[in-house]
């Protein structure tokens, strides 16, 4: 399900419902903080999402309910899923233990980083790569682990169909140490041809903060807010 998101003088968004009990659950479980982060593009970001801090069986449990009501919402098809080393692991398996909780059992497979010279070898583990295959990630800064996966899928003779993150930043991505007027989503969307969904985006987080603006999510929210406005994108 998408979104409309509102320019800098736009109408306020709809809210999104789960969007905005997943920006809750991820603030109540420390994987979503405030304050000043130096991420991977350089940029000196006031939130940083850190999915590694999913760390029990509830949290990851939850997280994949999560995951797996926005992909019904979606509408979007696929036939197995997979995910990338390494981050996509855990989210892939726990998002295809939840399908099947659900009544939908698909196959999930995972690479590895490094190729295995003994055993069953290579680098894919799992059920084998076929029919529509949907990427499980946390959040796409770059889109370089899409794009690796892509390369993976394609080579074992399947479709990369879809992706499904946590969380879309809605931020310019960067080529070559430069901005560029597009994020990474909107680059696997509209150049690799992938459908891309979210369970919620920075639109979301900004409706949060303004929910919750006493004490200091008012600061946190002024600082989105420049934030933002210096290196987000529009919608489309």
């Amino acid at each position: 399900m998408s979104i409309s998101v509102a320019t800098k003088s736009g109408p306020t968004p709809p809210q999104d419902a789960l969007a905005q009990d997943f920006v809750q659950f991820a603030v109540d479980c420390g994987v979503l903080r405030f304050g000043e982060f130096k991420i991977k593009s350089g940029r000196i970001s006031p939130y940083f999402f850190n999915a590694g801090l999913f760390d029990d069986g509830a949290k990851l449990g939850r997280l994949a309910q999560f995951y797996a009501q926005r992909l019904l919402q979606s509408g979007i098809e696929f036939d197995m899923i997979f995910g990338p080393a390494y981050k996509g692991i855990p989210l892939g398996a726990a998002l295809a233990v939840e399908l099947a909780r659900l009544g939908r059992n698909v196959p999930f497979a995972y690479n590895r980083k490094e190729v295995k010279a003994h055993g069953e070898g290579g680098t894919l583990v799992g059920a084998p790569l076929k029919g529509r295959v949907l990427i499980v990630d946390d959040v796409m800064s770059a889109g370089t682990a899409v794009r690796e996966s892509i390369a993976i899928i394609r080579n074992a003779g399947a479709t990369a169909h879809a992706v499904v993150i946590a969380l879309d930043r809605q931020e310019k991505a960067t080529e070559d140490g430069l901005d560029v007027a597009h994020s990474a989503v909107q680059y696997v969307k509209n150049q690799l041809g992938l459908q891309v969904c979210s369970i919620a985006k920075l639109a979301d987080l900004m409706q949060y903060l303004e929910q919750h603006s006493a004490g200091g999510s008012a600061i946190d929210h002024q600082r989105v807010l420049i934030y933002r406005q210096r290196y987000g994108v529009e919608e489309g």
